[in-house]
């Protein structure tokens, strides 16, 4: 179905407000709720924000809103579901549009396996109606089901759509781009070379990890001294940190993105103030969520940089052009101070751009070993 179709029937059920993160099989859906004239599309920090927005608009209107995500989504969602939005709390409605990654039985990523495993049983376990939309399902049955799931909003509770891959199609994808003009994996080449043989990595998920991944193996040969958080938006900073805290005498860099960084940016002020001397945390901002579409975050030009300032960082800087890149790395060699680095970098990643060949307990177990023998 194409994404404006359904998108159609769902404003005739009564729905204004569309509220969530991008997610790859919803990519047409989310661009197209960009595009769409009559409604009101906000791209949130996180999916449990898009909840409360969706609330926000029943307490003030009586209509229920609609929230989006990826299936891993739904672990942001539990606590305002569970704590405000149920029936036996206040009882709001809204319709949830989440994207099946980690279908059983299809191929996907190893972060995905798991909670594409029980997606259903969670719902179930929420006690949230749902039907799941694929490539079989006639637009009949889509109008059939919206209308069931009105019911269900009628009646106070929330209904979501699980959606598979092969139900929405791409059609005419908005190319988005900013005013920025050096690539993220040039960026990202050039913190690898600059570090000294002691450092370590923890990259953030998505895109980022990827050319982490195979930056390393070129400059490096291996990819032993990255830690690649595949999955867990927006938690890199807080795994570098655990890290740094225990090997003082490395350097550990983040490697963060700015959709992850805003997921979870209350991470920053604890951070700041933790003031680890071995920690570079880089925000390579390109203003999208570029691995799942390249849709804008919602957080237009915000100033990464300010806010780690006003977060308790001890030197911070900001870039956007290879040569302040090479300079500031250098100047952070100098430092031992907690550092925060906003790396201002286009939306754009090759074509032809790999995904890690191991496993992630293989990537784990090869950082653990690279850390071990450092301290020993």
């Amino acid at each position: 179905m194409k994404a404006k179709k359904l998108t159609e029937h769902i404003k005739s059920i009564g729905i204004g407000l569309y509220a969530g993160v991008p997610d790859s099989t919803l990519k047409a859906l989310c661009d197209n709720f960009n595009k769409e004239q009559g409604i009101r599309h906000y791209t949130t920090a996180d999916e449990g924000a898009a909840v409360a927005l969706a609330m926000g608009e029943y307490l003030s209107s009586g209509r229920a809103g609609c929230v989006y995500m990826q299936n891993s989504g739904i672990g942001n969602i539990v606590n305002p579901i569970t704590s405000l939005a149920h029936l036996d709390v206040y009882g709001i409605p809204m319709l949830l549009l989440i994207g099946w990654r980690g279908e059983p039985g299809k191929k996907d990523e190893p972060q995905h396996k798991f909670m594409g495993r029980i997606t259903e049983s969670i719902l179930r376990e929420l006690e949230i109606a749902y039907s799941v939309l694929d490539g079989q399902t006639a637009e009949e049955e889509v109008k059939n089901i919206l209308h069931m799931a009105k019911r269900h909003l009628d009646g106070r509770r929330q209904y979501a759509l699980v959606i598979k891959k092969d139900f929405l199609e791409d059609g005419d994808l908005t190319v988005y781009k900013n005013a920025y003009a050096m690539s993220r994996e040039e960026a990202i080449r050039t913190i690898l070379e600059s570090a000294d043989d002691r450092s370590c990595f923890v990259t953030t998920t998505g895109k980022i990890s990827r050319e982490a991944y195979e930056q390393s193996q070129k400059i490096y040969g291996g990819h032993e001294r990255i830690f690649m958080t595949v999955g867990g938006m927006g938690y890199a900073s807080m795994i570098a940190a655990g890290i740094a805290a225990n090997v003082p005498d490395r350097r550990v860099y983040c490697l963060d993105g700015d959709g992850a960084l805003l997921m979870h940016m209350g991470n920053m002020a604890f951070l700041g103030q933790m003031s680890l001397k071995n920690m570079v945390h880089i925000c390579l901002n390109n203003e999208a969520h570029e691995s799942v579409g390249g849709m804008p975050t919602g957080a237009g030009r915000f100033s990464y940089e300010r806010l780690a300032l006003d977060a308790g960082y001890s030197y911070v800087a900001r870039t956007d052009s290879s040569e302040g890149l090479k300079q500031e790395l250098r100047n952070i060699a100098k430092r031992q101070e907690n550092v925060f680095f906003e790396v201002q970098v286009a939306i754009s990643s090759r074509e032809d751009l790999g995904r890690p060949k191991e496993a992630p307990k293989e990537n784990k177990d090869q950082f653990m070993e690279t850390i071990r023998k450092g301290a020993s």
